[in-house]
């Protein structure tokens, strides 16, 4: 299999509109982004990874939605690299393979509920927007591709898959670049199906605490350009499991996770102990956080430094496999010199039903090891749907024969 390198990265969450301000803010810790609100589920008032910047409407009303905005947004970043792409490669050897789980379902509350008062859905109101494909539509529209563009949607492990297709496209020689990544937006439907099924927390979540009472929605975009033309990151492994143990609960001793895990290491050619860092999937809900550390000690016996970092971007939910996926491509980069690492957030109250945790903090390392830097991301989702993904550095990829 032939190296894969993510070249460009456009980034947008509750950490910050680009990524420079995101790698800030992860690194210290901080989110100004994560506020509390109300307005989404009635009677309660939550915290919520917002995206404070403001978005550029798209004069295409089939695809104008918040989440295409955010993905635009996140695009723009990169166009000059989108479009040296499409220059040297052509339209037809471009494709497009994005995560979701919302799409555009927040303008189809609001057209209903507009509807429910005057009879009738608002102007420029459209069907398409609530289409998960709508978000490939979009962008393959925008910059008029003409390669393979569809979205994947496995809940919280879509943008994940998504990166492991766009690998696929590239070693099957479909393609030559690829727009890769996940987007999702903030909406009542998720965050009253979340708080239905008692999940969300009143605070901000505090993942592996003996405290912790549940998750935080968040919402952001993150696009990477991926080629197989060297870059200084590259994606060296993903591993995928379904283990199908129950509609929304993780299977709960983690072999499902475990085997994600296992077959990204397989697939990178690494061994546990060369991995720096882990960013963990770290909902902060019972039974996932249970479930994690389970899974991370077997498979990491000699431990790893890890964190969640849901707490400071909110679980970005389809978008989170490519956005933590992004964070570790930051840590790779030149917006991260110090070979420094997120720190875990939380009360440092742990479970002590829980096997204990490498967590990033105070009592635990701070830097990355130095010499070969390879970062594990996990994200693990409904229907016992698990992805883990492991990038690493160019400098590092003579050791790794691919």
């Amino acid at each position: 299999m032939n190296a894969t390198y993510l070249n460009e990265l456009g980034l947008i969450c509750a950490l910050g509109n680009d990524c420079r301000e995101v790698a800030a803010a992860l690194l210290a810790g901080e989110s100004v982004g994560m506020q509390v609100q109300s307005g989404w589920v009635p009677g309660r008032s939550l915290p919520v990874g917002t995206v404070k910047a403001r978005l550029a409407a798209i004069p295409d009303k089939r695809h104008d939605t918040r989440n295409n905005r955010l993905l635009l947004a996140a695009a723009t970043q990169i166009d000059p690299a989108i479009r040296a792409a499409i220059q040297r490669h052509g339209a037809a050897r471009v494709a497009v393979v994005l995560g979701t789980s919302t799409s555009g379902i927040q303008e189809t509350t609001q057209g209903i509920r507009h509807h429910s008062l005057h009879g009738q859905l608002p102007e420029g109101f459209h069907y398409s927007h609530q289409e998960l494909a709508n978000p490939a539509a979009f962008l393959a529209e925008h910059y008029e591709l003409a390669g393979p563009a569809y979205v994947i949607s496995t809940a919280c492990t879509s943008s994940g898959r998504a990166l492991q297709s766009a690998r696929r496209l590239l070693d099957l020689g479909l393609c030559d670049a690829v727009l890769c990544g996940g987007v999702d937006s903030l909406c009542e439907l998720t965050l009253n199906g979340f708080s239905a099924l008692e999940a969300v927390s009143n605070e901000r979540c505090n993942p592996f605490s003996a405290n912790r009472k549940g998750i935080n929605i968040g919402e952001g975009a993150a696009l990477f350009l991926m080629t197989r033309e060297p870059g200084r990151v590259a994606l060296l492994g993903a591993g995928a499991s379904s283990d199908a143990h129950h509609i929304s609960a993780p299977e709960p001793e983690g072999r499902g996770a475990r085997e994600a895990m296992r077959k990204a290491l397989a697939d990178a050619r690494l061994q546990a102990g060369q991995i720096a860092y882990l960013n963990l999937h770290g909902t902060a809900t019972l039974h996932n956080d249970a479930m994690e550390s389970l899974a991370v000690s077997a498979e990491f016996p000699q431990g790893v430094p890890c964190s969640s970092t849901k707490p400071l971007s909110g679980h970005t939910l389809g978008a989170a496999g490519a956005l933590e996926a992004a964070f570790c491509w930051l840590l790779l980069s030149e917006h991260n010199p110090d070979n420094r690492l997120p720190p875990q957030c939380w009360d440092g109250v742990a479970d002590p039903q829980l096997p204990p945790l490498a967590l990033v903090g105070e009592n635990g390392p701070g830097l990355a090891v130095q010499g070969p830097r390879y970062l594990m991301s996990n994200s693990f989702a409904f229907g016992g749907n698990n992805v883990s993904l492991i990038l690493g550095e160019l400098s590092n990829l003579s050791g790794v024969p691919r």
